[in-house]
């Protein structure tokens, strides 16, 4: 048992060596890899609907230009949606509460898309730091204002990330301690408790499936924007 509720959000380690790694790489070994059949199984059929019916949504807003990022926003969300799916499951790991894998996956595309709008359309990118008819004395002012909220952005989106896992997993487990505290001194309140930690679990795995498909929606709207 954890000594502390936030115990659970440490990435444990066996000999000295950090297993976030291997949680890491083991929704690669999950997701299947589509054959040369001409039929395949129920989870290639399911897997290959998701992914056209996320594309489409996903690509519908963006220009030519942003559409030959497809593959790397499909393969990014499927990885986002097995890493929050498989840490609902008991004794398992979230590698994305830890803030610093979230930034890691957020800066660098943030970034990406930054440099390509200023290589491909300067003046436009440049144009998104003061609006159109903004007055004299306040050009200044705005241009700092809009710098900063262009620099928050992948700190906003690693943060928005790694705060709802880490709420809902902390939320689980004080309802989980309370249901397992209650059931021998109230039956009755303890299989409420238990009723609403099962409704919560649904709401997670909601949780868990929105968060990674928000995360890739707004980096696809931040690439819109330099394309």
């Amino acid at each position: 048992m954890p000594v502390g509720f936030f115990e659970q959000f440490a990435s444990p380690t066996y000999l000295g060596i950090p297993l976030i790694a291997i949680s890491m790489v083991i929704p690669w070994l999950l997701i299947p890899t589509p054959g040369k059949r001409w039929l395949n199984n129920r989870q290639l059929t399911l897997q290959s609907w998701f992914v056209g019916a996320f594309n489409h949504e996903l690509l519908s807003p963006l220009k030519l230009g942003g559409h030959k990022w497809a593959t790397f926003f499909t393969s990014l969300m499927l990885f986002l949606v097995s890493l929050n799916m498989l840490g609902l499951l008991p004794y398992t790991f979230t590698p994305t509460t830890q803030l610093s894998l979230s930034l890691g996956l957020a800066v660098p595309v943030w970034l990406a898309t930054v440099l390509i709008g200023l290589r491909n359309q300067p003046t436009e990118a440049l144009g998104h730091l003061l609006p159109e008819g903004t007055p004299t004395p306040l050009i200044p002012v705005l241009i700092i204002i809009e710098t900063i909220s262009l620099f928050i952005r992948p700190v906003a989106l690693g943060v928005r990330l790694t705060a709802n896992l880490t709420a809902g997993h902390l939320l689980i487990q004080l309802i989980a301690t309370a249901a397992f505290v209650l059931s021998t001194i109230m039956p009755t309140v303890a299989l409420l408790t238990a009723t609403i930690l099962f409704l919560l679990t649904l709401l997670e795995v909601a949780v868990a499936m929105i968060q990674a498909y928000v995360f890739v929606l707004l980096l696809s709207l931040y690439l819109q924007e330099n394309v």
